[in-house]
């Protein structure tokens, strides 16, 4: 059998050069491309299984590569790489498209690993001849971050938006849950019909029944007419469940029978009403725990756990901090209308070597309380909430833990690429260092 055929796309000679090296190598037959029109030609004469391009070039794109592959070569698998990572870059390429997304400066064995998913892909695609179908246009909003965990919770939401199988997010408080829910909703065909909300932590047990399946006339006290439930209200959108985990067991009986079912029955009814509706579901507590104690069903956990989000918490991606706080700081001071212009170098330090048991709301929140106090025209280390500078006495009391000489040198780095914005050229003269040294130190990682 011959090897799978890879064209490699990068208007960085350098970075071209040692990809092609490492797929070479992994015994793929390898064509390299500086351009992507005389890449695109090159498709046209021949055909690749699989196409890896970078997605920032000079005139000819990496979405323009993607789309004229999907005009020429529908079986070829594209795979995107850049180094401006970003939530829409990550959404753009992936709605365009294409097979997977990776931010530069990457791992070695995840390029590996990848491609290797891609050729898997591929002949799937071949034995079953398959059409390639791009997912429908998305549109996100509200969502902040770039790093490698967000941009895969990005890529899990463009990919399933338009399904209507049920979604389960898990994810510490202020992680981000009902963003990622309402992003499901708003990408989904059913943007346009109703987007209804159930926090099941706020209701008393009858109370939660009634509001979700609404009730009859003269069902209980009070019930003077006729009520429909958020469960009909959500007819043909999306009902988001949010503390999924807080919800009654009795309740979960009744709710797994409209899962299985799509029919409800108002309280005190006789008859049954079919619903239209995408569950999307959010916890802050680790249910496969609550299954083994009994105080959440199996079954409800399983039909719910047809897709699962997991949101990480903010201190396991803190390269984020700088976007979020920007974020929240123009949002605050457009509430406020204060002139407060910036969020000052030293300040913006403190935020972002902090854990934030929180996450991201408290992060907003605080700096919403810093803007709304301060009277300087920059924010300050002084403006930052006192719990956010307050050092614990259990990390005061620890030693100090000394990173090794080759984890300061990649962290060095790490950090020029990132205030370079991923500009290899530049970081390397920075650096002192030609670019195929940076793109080997890299490789090492």
């Amino acid at each position: 059998m011959a090897s799978p055929s890879i064209l490699v796309i990068d208007d960085d000679i350098v970075a071209a050069e040692l990809l092609s090296e490492v797929l070479t190598k992994e015994g793929y037959s390898v064509t390299m491309s500086t351009d992507g029109q005389d890449a695109v030609r090159m498709g046209e004469a021949s055909f690749f299984d699989i196409v890896v391009t970078d997605l920032k070039m000079p005139e000819f794109s990496g979405i323009d590569v993607l789309n004229a592959f999907k005009r020429i070569s529908p079986q070829t698998i594209v795979f995107v790489i850049t180094a401006f990572g970003s939530f829409e870059t990550a959404i753009n390429a992936i709605q365009n498209g294409a097979y997977d997304y990776m931010v530069k400066p990457f791992k070695i064995d995840e390029i590996k690993t990848k491609v290797k998913r891609c050729i898997e892909q591929h002949r799937v695609i071949v034995s079953e001849k398959l059409a390639h179908h791009p997912p429908p246009d998305l549109t996100f909003k509200a969502i902040i971050g770039s790093s490698t965990k967000m941009l895969e919770v990005y890529k899990t939401v463009a990919m399933v938006a338009s399904s209507d199988a049920p979604v389960l997010i898990m994810g510490e408080s202020g992680t981000g849950k009902e963003l990622i829910a309402r992003a499901l909703h708003e990408n989904s065909p059913r943007a346009d019909k109703p987007y209804v909300v159930v926090n099941c932590a706020t209701f008393p047990e009858n109370l939660l029944e009634s509001e979700l399946f609404g009730h009859v006339k003269g069902a209980f006290t009070n019930a003077l007419m006729d009520k429909k439930g958020l469960f009909e209200e959500a007819d043909g959108g999306t009902c988001f469940l949010d503390e999924i985990g807080d919800m009654p067991v009795s309740l979960q009986v009744k709710l797994l029978r409209v899962l299985q079912t799509s029919e409800i029955r108002r309280i005190g009814g006789t008859t049954s009403t079919f619903v239209n509706v995408r569950f999307v579901a959010a916890t802050n507590k680790h249910l496969p725990s609550m299954v083994k104690s009994k105080e959440f069903r199996e079954d409800l956990f399983y039909r719910l756990h047809v897709i699962t989000i997991n949101l990480p918490p903010l201190r396991d991606h803190l390269d984020d901090i700088p976007l979020l706080a920007e974020h929240f700081f123009r949002k605050a001071v457009a509430k406020s209308k204060k002139d407060v212009r910036c969020i000052s170098k030293e300040a913006m330090e403190v935020l972002s070597s902090y854990h934030w048991p929180g996450n991201i709301r408290q992060l907003e929140n605080s700096i919403e309380r810093a803007i709304a106090l301060t009277s300087n025209k920059a924010l300050l280390v002084s403006d930052i909430p006192a719990e956010v500078l307050k050092k614990t006495d259990a990390a005061q009391g620890e030693g100090p833990e000394f990173p090794t000489l080759a984890e300061v040198k990649l962290d060095y780095i790490e950090q020029v690429l990132r205030h370079t914005n991923g500009n290899q050229k530049l970081a390397s003269e920075i650096l002192g260092i030609d670019r195929k040294t940076l793109y080997r130190l890299l490789r090492n990682r």
